[in-house]
């Protein structure tokens, strides 16, 4: 059976239960944002994952933790949803339509399923169109406030990249932070990240299907656990066929730009770009 026919398969065989989809950095490398722990010459966590991705960094130096940021951001701002993206809104406008229900959970902050138009959706890490006061209890921090990032003018910093011309919470006075999930912090911390929801899903769903991820954090784990404790068929797109850390996984050595579109029109999905 040819991995197109396997996965629309697995996918037709949920019937009206929910259909999972968790997504990684994998996703959106065909849309020329390079990935977090892969092997593309511009895999961005060549540096110490612990020191970049923390608060404690934030802290200690806003102004490194900002430059880091804003020179990522600006691939991940200027991006443009894949086939990939796409073709995930058909699947769910096709799992919608014949009664059954779908959630996607991406661990990419660039907001291209949002764009995309996916519906059920959870940005588990946060999102990088937005920001939040580092204080929690303001309005504007945690566990639920945040700021447009299009609101704050960041020409001056990235003219000059001193902490006075960093953004400022309204109300606070602090330097503002990036509303995004740190390595030293938890799923738990903003309400924006859903996590009751996620947990929800893992005792719900009866297939996941994993996109371009290293299966290195948390929710991953998660979900391969209870999956593979509830025997939930799981399914992962990697194109390099890496064995994934966990057995039990059926591993699509395929781009997911390329097999999804092709998954879509096995089972009839339409794909609109236009979502």
């Amino acid at each position: 059976m040819s991995r197109v026919a396997q996965l629309a398969d697995a996918i037709e065989q949920v019937g009206s239960g929910l259909f999972l989809v968790v997504t990684g950095a994998g996703i959106s490398l065909a849309s020329g944002i390079p990935t977090f722990r892969g092997n593309d010459p511009e895999a961005v966590w060549k540096r110490d994952v612990t020191e970049l991705g923390t608060f404690r960094y934030f802290q200690e130096d806003p102004v490194g933790s900002w430059s880091w940021y804003l020179s990522r951001f600006a691939k991940v701002l200027g991006a443009e949803p894949n086939a990939a993206h796409h073709a995930l809104v058909a699947l769910e406008d096709w799992q919608t339509a014949r009664g059954g229900s779908t959630l996607l959970v991406t661990q990419n902050i660039d907001t291209l399923h949002r764009a995309a138009g996916a519906k059920n959706l959870v940005e588990v890490h946060g999102a990088a169109d937005r920001l939040r006061c580092p204080i929690d209890g303001c309005r504007y921090g945690a566990p639920r406030g945040s700021l447009a990032r299009a609101d704050f003018d960041l020409e001056p910093f990235q003219a000059e990249p001193i902490a006075e011309n960093l953004p400022h919470c309204p109300d606070c006075n602090v330097i503002l932070r990036q509303h995004v999930l740190w390595f030293d912090e938890y799923y738990t911390s903003h309400e924006d990240y859903q996590w009751q929801r996620v947990q929800s899903a893992a005792g719900l769903m009866r297939l996941v299907l994993f996109v371009g991820t290293s299966f290195a954090v948390g929710v991953t784990d998660m979900f391969v656990q209870q999956g593979l404790l509830g025997r939930v068929p799981i399914y992962s797109i990697d194109p390099g066929g890496t064995p994934p850390p966990y057995l039990g996984i059926h591993v699509l050595a395929d781009r997911a730009e390329e097999l999804l579109p092709a998954v879509c029109q096995r089972l009839g999905a339409k794909i609109h770009e236009s979502n």
